[in-house]
């Protein structure tokens, strides 16, 4: 361990993922002197047991439908099977390539790696096996785990996503306890790979937070591809013995499987690191902060998933940037947290950024709001793709677009022009006078808003 008695940095980080390794990047950048503490790997939920690992299996499951279904294109491929051991080493590869990438760039940037398991002593001091690491300004970062229900032990057949990933075979039968993000996403998988998968979701639709078209339009696709789903009731308990898991629900609902997998999202670490000791504030766990991503105790700012609302890697990132900055005294403009673009990477790919129709209408008034719905079906390349969807609008009545929200295979490449709409206050003709490149899945978000804005050239009337 690199020895820090007696020094003082100018930024101390608790945690090297997305939002801690961000914050000392750019506080380094800035000409500051940083120390990131880390108990595990660089890298964080996100490259090792999150979005990387998840969305390598989720193009390994893409490679496999498109090996199954080359007929309806006239290639003639077929499917011979699934070999975990490979799929699991392409997935290493891909996560050690960047976790080296990472390193690399820590080391470059003159950033002092302290590695061990860090807790707040004091307001401008963390201990670190036995070492004082002190700094004018502390950055908490510690990240999430998956969450269990209470009562829901797990082990044996039942498994969070950090076991999932790590599966040397192919499940026959899954039950999914949870219809958000990451339920959706191995539900894909799995049955890209040939499982019999059921996802069970309490609330009454598959990804619940998004715009209540995006749910019912998965939820048609789900059918289709033969997964099953039962939504608006609860889970109530399971047993497990040799031949499998035996789930029940509130209504008296049973479902019997191989494994449950228990995706009910993720918990913020936050336990046991020292945090209330020093007057820090939290609520159900996760650190309370203001708009500055200030705690309100000393210099102690937080950044990520133990923050409360969307736990994305890119927002974390995105937290750490601008917690860096505000500490260098760049005074940088608060993330605004609808701005942020929001993707399931399941097929077909659901993506939206902005607001939802239902909240638009809270924020502004059920007369105030107009939508519009463009089906793919009228775009070239989702049919050479052959995929279906839409790119839904909402809008302001007379006003800004303040929500893109879409569904169909690739729709998440499409989110960066959408980010930059609503982020910009685009109105409809804005958008609508841009030349979209031809054929492509985003020219579908030109002719959604050239219909917005009234001139509809490929619209069926």
């Amino acid at each position: 361990m690199a020895d820090t008695n007696g020094t003082e940095f100018d930024i101390v980080v608790l945690g090297g993922g997305s939002g801690g390794y961000a914050t000392a990047l750019r506080g380094a950048q800035l000409g500051l002197s940083v120390a990131l503490i880390e108990s595990g790997k660089l890298g964080g939920t996100c490259l090792h047991n999150g979005c990387i690992p998840t969305k390598a299996l989720l193009h390994a499951a893409e490679v496999a439908d498109t090996a199954r279904e080359g007929a309806q294109f006239g290639v003639h491929t077929q499917l011979n099977g699934i070999d975990m051991a490979g799929v699991n080493a392409y997935k290493e590869g891909v996560i050690s390539r960047l976790h080296k990438g990472l390193q690399g760039l820590v080391k470059s940037r003159k950033v002092t790696l302290i590695e061990g398991h860090g807790r707040l002593v004091g307001q401008d001091t963390i201990e670190v096996g036995g070492q004082l690491v002190k700094g004018k300004n502390i950055v908490l970062a510690t990240g999430s785990y998956a969450r269990s229900l209470p009562g829901l032990e797990i082990g044996g057949r039942v498994v969070t996503s950090d076991q999932a990933l790590h599966l040397d075979y192919v499940p026959k039968s899954v039950v999914v306890l949870g219809g958000g993000v990451i339920g959706v996403e191995f539900a894909s998988v799995w049955k890209s790979f040939g499982a019999d998968v059921t996802v069970v979701e309490g609330l009454p639709h598959l990804v619940p937070a998004e715009d209540e078209a995006l749910s019912k339009a998965l939820e048609r696709s789900f059918r289709k591809r033969g997964i099953a789903f039962s939504v608006g009731d609860r889970f109530a308990g399971v047993t497990q013995d040799d031949h499998g898991v035996h789930v029940s629900l509130e209504s008296g609902k049973t479902f019997d499987a191989e494994l449950l997998l228990v995706a009910v999202g993720r918990g913020p670490r936050t336990a046991d690191l020292g945090y209330e000791q020093q007057g820090i504030t939290l609520d159900r766990g996760f650190v309370i902060v203001d708009e500055k991503l200030h705690t309100g105790v000393g210099n102690i700012y937080a950044a990520g998933d133990i923050v409360p609302g969307l736990q994305l890697a890119h927002r974390g990132f995105a937290q750490g940037i601008f917690v860096a900055e505000q500490i260098a005294g760049l005074n940088p403009a608060p993330i605004v947290e609808s701005g942020i673009p929001r993707v399931t990477y399941c097929e077909p790919e659901v993506a939206s950024v902005g607001v939802t129709e239902a909240k638009a209408k809270e924020l502004y008034g059920a007369d105030s709001v107009e939508t519009l719905e463009y089906n793919l079906g009228g775009n070239g390349k989702s049919q050479i793709l052959g995929t279906t969807g839409f790119v839904k609008l909402v809008r302001q009545k007379d006003g800004p677009v303040v929500g893109v929200h879409m569904i169909g295979a690739r729709v998440g490449e499409l989110i960066g022009e959408g980010q930059l709409i609503v982020n910009w206050e685009a109105y409809p003709e804005d958008v609508a006078a841009l030349v979209h490149a031809h054929p492509t899945q985003n020219e579908a978000l030109g002719e959604a808003h050239l219909a917005l804005a009234g001139k509809p050239l490929h619209a069926h009337n």
